[in-house]
């Protein structure tokens, strides 16, 4: 991959980020200043707000970049075959440098200084439980909507799933490292001691490496008790040709082989085989030739 194609990748993935932690400290602000008092309507807002935009965010963004947003879900999603591991420390950059730039967006917003310390205390064992099961669930949640290899399905489910973590997580489901790191910079009500910020991390990477062992575990053995299974194959496609150069996506939740979706778009005539057997993710069939008569 080219070096433009990477920094765009980058770029977008920073920006999706962006989007997405203005969101969250933007409607935080906006909740407490508004609900006169009542914390559980400020986290109803607040949570509302942050699954609504998270789904439209991953609409948008998906197809360049996987819309992952997430550090978490990148490495979780790099394990899985489904984007070069060196393209990961590139999307890292761009989350972490968009979830601090969302900070400031949000606090600009708001008229306040760009950047807070925290001094909102986060911490205890069921908070970093709390941490574990809602990294958990949202990268097994990812990974698993890889069967339905649509973008609007994942987009619904993972804004779905985050706005009820907020809920029955005691942590409020934070489940990102870039983002719990940038609001450890915002001193409001979705802010984060910096202190607290390390151990939420560890529960957070443990709870990926987690989800993403149990779904790998869940689906070998689907595949082993049923011929026609399709073994998760990572998320990759669009290589292999010279139309499809320059368009290569991967996205955590379309497991469609190692060249993929936007070949299958732009060659009709080839179709798509089980992946249930082989390690091969997809068979072409030989384009059809007009032979001389005679």
């Amino acid at each position: 991959m080219s070096t433009s194609v990477a920094l765009r990748r980058s770029a977008a993935e920073g920006l999706g980020t962006l989007l997405l932690v203005a969101t969250v400290v933007g409607s935080g602000i906006m909740a407490e200043r508004l609900a006169g008092g009542n914390v559980a309507l400020a986290l109803l807002c607040n949570s509302l707000a942050t699954g609504l935009g998270l789904a439209t965010f991953i609409l948008a963004l998906a197809p360049l970049t996987g819309a992952h947003f997430n550090p978490a879900v990148t490495l979780a999603v790099a394990a899985h075959g489904g984007l070069p591991w060196p393209e990961v420390p590139l999307y890292i950059v761009g989350q972490l440098g968009g979830a601090f730039a969302g900070v400031a967006t949000a606090h600009a917003m708001f008229e306040m200084p760009l950047f807070i310390a925290s001094d909102h205390a986060r911490h205890g064992g069921g908070q970093l439980l709390g941490e574990f099961v809602a990294t958990f669930g949202l990268v097994f949640l990812i990974l698993a909507c890889a069967k339905y290899r649509s973008i609007p399905v994942t987009a619904a489910a993972v804004g779905a799933y985050i706005a009820s973590a907020y809920w029955f997580t005691s942590s409020t489901s934070f489940a990102n490292p870039a983002v719990t790191l940038a609001r450890a910079a915002s001193d409001t009500f979705a802010g984060i001691r910096f202190a607290d910020v390390l151990p939420f991390v560890g529960a957070q990477l443990l709870g990926a490496f987690a989800g993403a062992v149990a779904l790998r575990l869940l689906r070998f053995g689907a595949a082993s008790s049923r011929s026609n299974a399709t073994p998760f194959a990572g998320v990759s496609w669009g290589l292999g040709c010279s139309c499809c150069e320059g368009q290569e996506r991967s996205f955590g939740a379309l497991p469609i082989g190692q060249r993929g979706l936007q070949r299958g778009l732009n060659h009709p005539q080839e179709k798509f085989i089980d992946l249930a057997r082989e390690k091969e993710a997809l068979a072409l069939e030989p384009p059809v030739q007009d032979q001389d008569e005679g």
